[in-house]
């Protein structure tokens, strides 16, 4: 008597379709890229060196555990941060004729604020609580409120834009002369250098 046979599929070839698959969602998948802070870290202190800021030159920002953002001690929209910012780096509170003068600060040059934007230190000072997204804004209104300033300041010595040169060099795309260009930007930020200090206390700093 005949054997009758099992019906079968046939899986020969399944892991050729499967591994077609696998290659088309890895050439169509987008992978985003995590971005952080950009963010120079001081070099380490051989010594417990103490570095002392006058109060003028200190603009104390708080974010507390409710995500509300105090400006010594002033309640502050996170839309109105970097007007704050940039008023206090840009004030030039020396008076003019005297050592230290900021000859191209526009701000209201109050002597109750900062001396020169070399001296004007943010300290910032979130609670534990704080959520991170509300962390990262404060630090883009921060990082935004010195790139203003460094644009206007670049504009004005070399006519041209700051941020899409900055860019170009950071990504090695600039077509031009390299090396001046780094000693303009260099410049630049030797205006205004982002000191910004995220400290416990108020009056004294470790930097």
């Amino acid at each position: 008597m005949r054997r009758r046979t099992t019906p079968e599929v046939n899986a020969g070839s399944m892991a050729d379709i499967a591994f077609l698959l696998l290659i088309f969602f890895l050439v169509t998948t987008t992978i985003e890229k995590d971005k952080g802070i950009a963010r120079q870290l001081p070099p380490a202190l051989t010594d417990a060196t103490e570095a002392h800021v006058k109060e003028k030159n200190l603009l104390q920002i708080m974010v507390n555990p409710e995500n509300e953002i105090l400006v010594e001690e002033k309640r502050v929209s996170i839309t109105d941060l970097k007007e704050v910012v940039i008023a206090f780096l840009d004030n030039g509170g020396i008076p003019l004729g005297m050592e230290g003068h900021c000859d191209y600060c526009l701000g209201e040059h109050s002597l109750l604020s900062s001396d020169n934007p070399q001296k004007a230190v943010i300290s910032l000072a979130p609670d534990r609580l704080t959520d991170y997204n509300t962390y990262i804004q404060v630090q883009a209104q921060l990082t935004a409120a010195y790139e203003d300033l460094r644009q206007r300041a670049y504009k004005r010595l070399y006519k041209q834009d700051y941020s899409s040169i900055n860019k170009a060099v950071r990504e090695g795309t600039y077509n031009g002369n390299l090396e001046k260009v780094k000693m303009q930007l260099k410049k630049v930020r030797s205006l205004y250098p982002m000191l910004i200090s995220e400290a416990t206390t108020k009056r004294e700093l470790r930097l």
